[in-house]
């Protein structure tokens, strides 16, 4: 049979026999690593090189599990809207011109008091609505992506248009289409930008 294949093709039967085998001794390779016949193995960290670490405790193994949760996701992203949401409404209000007027007496100068109170509730305000928006986004995200088993840019637009149509929904539903649309856009754009 090698010979019938070696005088059609032109190849000698020694070179015909040798590249048989190559393809067999191929085919063999493969099963062993991603065929059938791969065997798992345990690679403890120091192993492969690098800077040897020892392996991990319950201890880190729980505090690595519970800060990969969705309740700490959510807690943190409240966190940080909070404290972001809290310093972009001051900011706004120390460039708002109307911060501390009073329609009644149009003329009189606010004192440093009530700017400073004004541009404390204004803060406040900001600060709320960053915090439930973030812990909104991030818990969705967060529980989109252990639904799908997927981390890629269709779970920020999942959340994103669940968490905009939840925000939108409470002024009738085509502010909530709107929501919908708007927040799952502006997630595809910087999940884009920063991916």
């Amino acid at each position: 049979m090698v010979a019938a294949a070696s005088s059609k093709t032109g190849v000698s039967a020694p070179e015909a026999a040798s590249s048989t085998e190559a393809q067999l001794q191929y085919s063999l390779l493969l099963q062993y690593l991603v065929g059938d016949k791969r065997q798992p193995r345990l690679l403890e960290p120091g192993s492969l090189g690098g800077i040897p670490s020892p392996a991990k405790s319950e201890e880190q193994k729980m505090i690595e599990k519970a800060m990969e949760s969705c309740a700490f996701k959510a807690a943190l992203a409240c966190v940080g809207g909070f404290v972001l949401g809290g310093a972009f409404g001051v900011f706004t209000a120390g460039i708002d011109t109307n911060v501390g007027f009073d329609p009644k007496d149009p003329y009189r100068t606010p004192t440093a008091k009530e700017v400073l109170k004004d541009m404390g509730q204004r803060g406040m305000s900001y600060a709320k609505n960053f915090a439930i928006v973030g812990a909104m986004f991030s818990c969705t995200e967060c529980l989109v992506e252990s639904y799908r088993g997927k981390s890629d840019w269709k779970n920020s637009v999942i959340s994103g248009c669940i968490t905009g149509g939840a925000i939108g929904f409470r002024a009738g539903l085509k502010a909530g289409a709107i929501g919908c649309g708007g927040f799952a856009a502006f997630s595809a754009a910087i999940d884009y930008y920063l991916r």
